[in-house]
């Protein structure tokens, strides 16, 4: 079989390597661009579920949302209906990065997808979602404190 995981990787970390370089000047740590861009896409969501929207673990997402804030990028609210979660919101600084965040994601898609046709990149998109949804039952297995069997 062949190793596509490996090749997703490289592309992965080439990315998020360019994106850490080009976000120092808008003083963005290393991968929190991830973070804020979903918060902004998802305004009230609470760690736990950002976590596992991103597939990190609850330690590394709450640095994460601790620098931001820290930052001033984003804040948290207390929810009404469980005062044990805390919703988070992008501030209005977090707002004013965002679009030059996602014209870096568009520069990057645009990169990578150079030469690929429609159909191609629709096909692309709907097989990369799948795996996304094959390993996302092991996620969870494995977080949750279990062990797969190979």
């Amino acid at each position: 079989m062949k190793d596509i995981l490996r090749d997703i990787g490289v592309i992965a970390r080439a990315l998020e390597s360019i994106s850490n370089i080009e976000f120092k000047e808008i003083d963005l740590a290393k991968g929190q661009f991830v973070y804020l861009v979903r918060i902004y896409e998802n305004p009230g969501i609470i760690q736990e579920k950002l976590a596992e929207l991103v597939k990190i673990d609850r330690t590394t997402a709450s640095r994460a949302i601790r620098n931001l804030e820290k930052n001033g990028f984003i804040y948290k609210q207390a929810d009404a209906t469980n005062k044990k979660n805390k919703l988070l919101y992008v501030t209005e600084k977090g707002k004013s990065i965002y679009p030059f965040i996602i014209r870096e994601n568009e520069h990057s898609n645009s990169v990578a997808l150079e030469g690929f046709t429609k159909e191609e990149i629709e096909t692309l998109s709907a097989m990369l979602k799948r795996v996304n949804n094959n390993i996302s039952e092991d996620w969870h297995l494995v977080k949750k404190g279990n062990k797969r069997h190979y």
